[in-house]
């Protein structure tokens, strides 16, 4: 199975391939028809197995198509994340596979910050989120689309209350994708409350750190002593789970003002890291 026979378009597949990615993962197999048919979706995934990109991908078609067919209204799309962190995490994969298509996003950093009303990916924490709201600086009224990765990690931050805040004022009338690491009794009642009748995805755990989503890693070292096929292997996954900051690269950015002091997160580390 590769990523076209999963319904995403040719712009996106070139995308993903140009990164030496060639195989979509367990998790993106499963996900991404679903969503391309508008399903509601409840996906138990562990981390590293390729989850985020599972919605990425095929949202940015979703949207791109929606823009080349008058026919249709551009969606509305509101990702909520555990924190912020994770928001600029989600907002750099978009970036990075939205080379070919016209797409525009705001991630949520800051309650101060503006908020691009022309967006069509809103990302942010449930916190954040509750904050614009209540000083009517968003409007979430005509979201057609609600991802909430990571319900279970949402719950550890402590956010469910406000995640109920924001689930309040969205339209009951939109296509939900929701994502836990595990399941959590404290969230079935939100869950029961978010999806409808939905398809439940889930992925086996010995699928967690599926590596065909790393491109352009830099190098292992080699060690000193020999080592089997399946140690070299567990080493390497831990250094992809683990990127290191690269010098060089944020010099350049601070010398040349690269993106106007918005720079992708991605690219201030070494290699590509694109595993979650």
């Amino acid at each position: 199975m590769n990523f076209l026979d999963l319904g995403l378009s040719d712009k996106t597949v070139k995308a993903i391939e140009e990164l030496g990615i060639t195989e979509p993962t367990t998790v993106q197999n499963d996900v991404i028809p679903s969503i391309l048919q508008g399903k509601d979706i409840f996906t138990i995934a562990p981390q590293c197995c390729g989850k985020t990109c599972s919605y990425v991908f095929p949202l940015l078609d979703i949207i791109s198509n929606a823009k080349t067919d008058s026919s249709k209204s551009a969606p509305n799309i509101l990702i909520i994340t555990p924190d912020s962190e994770q928001s600029v995490a989600v907002s750099d994969r978009l970036a990075l596979f939205n080379k070919y298509h016209e797409i525009n996003e705001t991630t949520v950093k800051d309650a101060e910050e503006d908020i691009n009303a022309e967006a069509n990916v809103i990302i942010g924490s449930p916190d954040l989120l509750v904050e614009l709201i209540e000083s009517e600086k968003i409007d979430l009224s005509k979201t057609n689309i609600l991802v909430v990765d990571d319900i279970n990690l949402i719950k550890k931050r402590k956010q469910l209350a406000n995640l109920e805040k924001v689930l309040d004022i969205l339209p009951a009338d939109k296509q939900n994708i929701v994502y836990t690491n595990r399941r959590s009794k404290e969230t079935q009642g939100i869950l029961d409350k978010i999806l409808k009748a939905p398809e439940e995805i889930k992925v086996d755990k010995n699928k967690e750190q599926e590596t065909q989503q790393v491109a352009a890693v830099e190098p292992m070292p080699q060690p000193e002593k020999a080592q089997s096929a399946p140690a070299q292997k567990e080493k390497v996954v831990r250094r992809f789970c683990q990127p290191v900051k690269d010098k060089e690269a944020i010099n350049y950015i601070k010398n040349y003002n690269s993106f106007n002091g918005k720079t992708p997160e991605f690219l201030t580390f070494k290699g590509l890291l694109v595993r979650d």
